[in-house]
């Protein structure tokens, strides 16, 4: 076997903890490691993948959190119902149209850099908010309830953009459940967890009838990634909400900045 692809293995179960410790960053392993270390195509493989992958672990992690009342039903419906909509027809109809080659006037843009950058360049705006933002556990609930309509508005945002780069979209979805919608950091991990399986695997659904799909191969990188979330709930209990959100923030820049790095160089 392959140093990659032991390397890919074991960054699967890192996949999982992630998500299980700050509701988000699987996307951000699972792009970069399908496509730098498998070797998937960037352009329709590795999303489509990324999408099962975190999809499925996600819907664990969501499930544990559900159970320990670390979740917003209310918002996960209102953020939820409109990303769910926004991936799915971004799946099934945007990206197929997207040609492998873009060209804007005398440059070419290859489908690859175009996914891979805006994945990029999302999650480095994304990490910035989290860096900057106050720290702020509790927020009174008529605020809260003046900003439900931002919280549909930014649902069908966020679906489009991670439906397009084949993200789970935790890096995005947690900004916005804290500083949008108001929810304390670990709440916002739990309903962020649910968001993203449910627009996750609904978006990979979307591409089963145009794919052929390796289902060994996914399985078991869904598999080694749902014994790592199980690790990452448990140190998610041990650790402050203030102090997670702080650390998803510079973990996010620093891989939006690699993923730049390389597809840029």
């Amino acid at each position: 076997m392959e140093l990659f692809t032991i390397l890919g293995y074991i960054g699967a179960l890192l996949i999982g903890v992630a998500l299980g410790l700050i509701g988000g960053g699987g996307s951000i392993l699972t792009l970069p490691i399908l496509v730098y270390f498998f070797h998937i195509g960037a352009g329709d493989y590795a999303p489509a993948y990324s999408l099962f992958i975190v999809g499925i672990t996600a819907l664990v992690g969501g499930i544990q959190k559900f159970r320990q009342k670390l979740v917003d039903i209310k918002v996960f419906l209102l953020f939820g119902i409109p990303s769910v909509v926004a991936v799915y027809l971004t799946r099934h109809s945007l990206v197929p149209s997207i040609p492998d080659i873009i060209h804007i006037g005398d440059y070419e843009l290859s489908k690859r850099l175009l996914v891979m950058g805006l994945f990029a360049l999302l999650m480095v705006a994304a990490s910035i908010s989290m860096i900057r933002g106050k720290d702020k556990e509790e927020i009174t609930v008529s605020k809260k309830a003046t900003k439900y309509h931002w919280v549909l508005a930014e649902g069908l945002v966020v679906g489009t953009l991670t439906g397009l780069v084949g993200a789970g979209g935790g890096f995005l979805i947690i900004p916005a459940l804290v500083k949008i919608s108001g929810l304390p950091m670990k709440i916002a991990v739990g309903t962020s967890l649910l968001i993203i399986a449910t627009k996750s695997l609904l978006g990979f659904v979307g591409d089963i009838e145009r794919l052929t799909i390796d289902w060994t191969f996914i399985l078991s990188l869904s598999a080694l990634a749902i014994v790592g979330i199980f690790v990452g709930n448990k140190l998610s209990l041990r650790i402050s909400g203030d102090k997670l959100k702080k650390a998803f923030g510079w973990f996010t820049l620093a891989m939006g900045l690699v993923v730049l790095f390389v597809e840029l160089k």
